[in-house]
C-alpha cells in the first residue's frame, strides 16, 4: 500500500506511482530544462529520447539483466515443468530477444550489418522489429496485448503466478499502452498526429519488467538464506 501525504489529506494507493512520479520529472522539468542545444544541437528532453540515445540504452540494460535474473530464477525453481516456471523461462528468453533487437542484435557496438535484414529494414539496421510488415502492422497491436496483459489480466486472472507482475506494477505497463493507443487514433483522426515519444513512455515497460524480475530475484535469495 502506497501512501502519499499532501495539504489535503493523504492517499493511498495499491500500485506503484513511480511511473507518475518518472512522466512529471520528465515532461515537468526534462521538458524546460534550457541550453540542451548549445551543449548537444538537442534539447535536453529530444535527447533524452532519440534512437539510440541514454533511454534506450538503459531498456536494452534492464532487458538484459532482467533476462539473465529470469534465467537464474528458472534454474532454481524446484518444479521447472510447473506452468509458473515456464512461464518465468518464456520471458527470459522474451527478454533476452527484446535486448538484443534494441541494439539491432550487436550492430550499434560492433559494427556487423546482415544485409539482407538492413536493406528491409526501416531504420536501416539489423533487427527484425523494424522490418516493415512487423513494424506497421504487428507491433504496435502486439504492444497493448502485451501492456494490457501485463498491467491487468495477468494479476486479475492468475494472481498467485509469481512469474507475471504483481497489481503493483499495473501503471508501468497500463500508462504505455494508453499512450499508444492515443498515438496511433491520432493517425487516423483529423486532427495533425501527436509527437511521437515512444522512447519515453517504453522505458515504463522494460522498467517495470525490470523491477518485476528483481523483486522476485531478491526473493529467491534472501529466501535462501
Amino acid at each position: 500500500m502506497t501512501e502519499i501525504r499532501s495539504p489535503w489529506g493523504s492517499i493511498s494507493s495499491k500500485v506503484s506511482l513511480l511511473p507518475i512520479y518518472y512522466l512529471i520529472f520528465v515532461y515537468g522539468f526534462v521538458y524546460i530544462l534550457p541550453f540542451g542545444k548549445t551543449l548537444f544541437g538537442l534539447t535536453w528532453f529530444d535527447l533524452l529520447k532519440k534512437e539510440d540515445g541514454p533511454l534506450e540504452w538503459l531498456q536494452f540494460s534492464q532487458f538484459f539483466i532482467s533476462s539473465i535474473m529470469g534465467f537464474f530464477i528458472f534454474y532454481k525453481s524446484k518444479k521447472r515443468r510447473s506452468i509458473n516456471s515456464l512461464i518465468w523461462l518464456f520471458f527470459s528468453i522474451f527478454c533476452f530477444l527484446i535486448a538484443a533487437e534494441e541494439i539491432s542484435w550487436g550492430e550499434r557496438i560492433t559494427g556487423f550489418t546482415l544485409k539482407s535484414i538492413s536493406e528491409l529494414s526501416i531504420q536501416s539496421e539489423t533487427n527484425f522489429h523494424n522490418l516493415p510488415f512487423f513494424h506497421n502492422i504487428l507491433l504496435d497491436p502486439l504492444l497493448h496485448v502485451l501492456c494490457i496483459f501485463l498491467g491487468w489480466v495477468g494479476w486479475k486472472k492468475w494472481p498467485n503466478l509469481s512469474s507475471l507482475p504483481s497489481r503493483k506494477y499495473s501503471l508501468f505497463f497500463l500508462l504505455v499502452s494508453l499512450f499508444f493507443a492515443y498515438y496511433d487514433l491520432s493517425w487516423a483522426s483529423t486532427v495533425q498526429h501527436i509527437r511521437n515519444d515512444q522512447e519515453i513512455f517504453e522505458f515504463l515497460l522494460s522498467t517495470g519488467i525490470f523491477m518485476h524480475f528483481l523483486e522476485q530475484f531478491k526473493f529467491l535469495k534472501n529466501s535462501k538464506k
